[in-house]
């Protein structure tokens, strides 16, 4: 019998392991419930954490980081309402300064850095921190690829639900399938829709005469346009990749990095103040030309506004603008002799076709940009590694400068101590020589 026992005892542990491996996932989900709290994660069970939880926000902080204590309650209120959602999304913290390793693995350098894993894989959250405009944000990455409109007041809600940080497409009598594939290829960058019932109010207010129609929306720039198809080959790619961006793009932190993810040329107007009313008569002027030249990019940076990007081309207060010129989005751009200026007192709509036609033509310089002020260069290049290096070389500076110091003092006491020894007697050297080295003498 006891073989028999034996046997029998054997299967039950293989079988209860077997039930506690098949429930270690449902209680590490458990673990990190999306109950409306930030979590507080460690080295130790953060990998567990963004491959249990679907959606999930990581705010990687510093304690002594400023930013990142305003940043904190921010979170805190976004947290409760991430959980209601149909997809809940979990906020959660890691002290990065304190598990360098893993701050080191996911390229963190600089405090608070947030991302978002999506079943496990991170994107960089580049989006607004106020925390109602952070849910607003964030929802988009819980949403269907495709969201279904059958109603005026549908389309109404979810474009204003949609918010301003992304495009919107809407696409009316358009088979979802049609667009599907885009809109999950596009998903991070855009919100994508199909309207199934809608009224000709409806085609009035996003203006087309017939279906079916994509419509792109940009609620932050107040602008949209319209795509008749064709819906096969790369048409429909080529119109949502180029509908990521308005048609004429401020310059800024946020648009310099969505201009690097496409890969057109970039027509770049300097401006001396890019909020003056001549600078936005001519912003009207670029948005004309981006219509007819849809493999470009048009972008606008007011030198009062951002000194230090407009210097890398070599352009400051004391030029002479408007200036336009081709950029590559990286080290090289292109000028066009003689028409980089536009001249207010001429039709600056026809400087700008003609600086188009050379470009065209290929009557251009190619230049490299240099490198911006000194603050700019610093500023722009600046990250925690940096930081670090800066404390130890000023460490270190210091430490040198210390120890010199005092060598230059011991060496002016020895100096003063030998001059009293030529004078005086060898007890009276002895006696100065311990009034010298008295106790507390050595503490700084």
């Amino acid at each position: 019998m006891e073989p028999r026992q034996s046997h029998l005892g054997g299967f039950l542990l293989l079988l209860l392991a077997s039930i506690l491996s098949a429930a270690a996932p449902l209680l590490s989900a458990h673990e990190f419930s999306a109950d409306g709290t930030v979590l507080e994660l460690e080295e130790s069970n953060f990998d567990a954490a963004i491959s249990s939880i679907d959606y999930i926000l990581v705010d990687f902080y510093a304690p002594w980081c400023g930013h990142c204590k305003r940043l904190a309650p921010e979170l805190d209120a976004a947290a409760p309402l991430l959980a209601q959602l149909d997809h809940p999304i979990v906020i959660a913290k890691i002290n990065a300064d304190k598990y360098s390793k893993l701050a080191s693995k996911y390229e963190i350098d600089g405090f608070p850095t947030l991302k978002v894993f999506i079943h496990g894989i991170p994107t960089d959250y580049s989006g607004p921190r106020r925390h109602d405009l952070l849910v607003r944000y964030l929802r988009k990455f819980a949403a269907p690829d495709v969201v279904i409109l059958e109603s005026d007041s549908g389309i109404h809600d979810f474009v204003e639900s949609a918010g301003t940080s992304f495009p919107v497409f809407i696409g009316f009598d358009l088979n979802q399938s049609v667009i599907y594939e885009l809109a999950k290829k596009y998903k991070k960058k855009a919100w994508f829709s199909v309207a199934k019932d809608f009224s000709e109010d409806v085609m009035v207010r996003y203006d087309f005469d017939k279906v079916p129609a994509l419509v792109s929306l940009h609620p932050k720039y107040n602008q949209q346009s319209v795509f008749y198809g064709p819906f096969d080959g790369d048409f429909l790619e080529d119109y949502i990749k180029q509908n990521q961006l308005p048609l004429v793009v401020p310059i800024n932190f946020e648009t310099l990095k969505q201009m690097g993810d496409d890969k057109r040329r970039i027509v770049v107007t300097f401006l001396e103040d890019d909020v003056g009313e001549n600078s936005q008569k001519l912003v009207k002027i670029l948005k004309s030309a981006a219509s007819a030249n849809r493999d470009l990019v048009f972008a606008y940076v007011g030198v009062k506004q951002w000194e230090d990007f407009t210097e890398t081309f070599g352009i400051n207060k004391k030029s002479e603008l408007p200036k336009m010129l081709i950029w590559d989005g990286n080290e090289e751009y292109h000028v066009v002799e003689g028409l980089e200026s536009l001249k207010g007192d001429l039709d600056q709509g026809s400087q700008v076709s003609q600086f188009l036609e050379a470009y065209r033509e290929g009557r251009t310089i190619r230049k490299r940009v240099s490198g911006p002020s000194l603050m700019g260069f610093i500023n722009s290049l600046i990250t925690i590694r940096t930081v670090y290096l800066i404390v130890f070389i000023v460490a270190v500076i210091m430490v040198i400068q210390y120890v010199t110091r005092s060598d230059d003092d011991d060496g002016a006491q020895l100096g003063s101590s030998s001059s009293s020894s030529t004078a005086a007697s060898s007890s009276v050297s002895e006696q100065t020589r311990q009034e010298e080295y008295q106790p507390g003498d050595k503490e700084d």
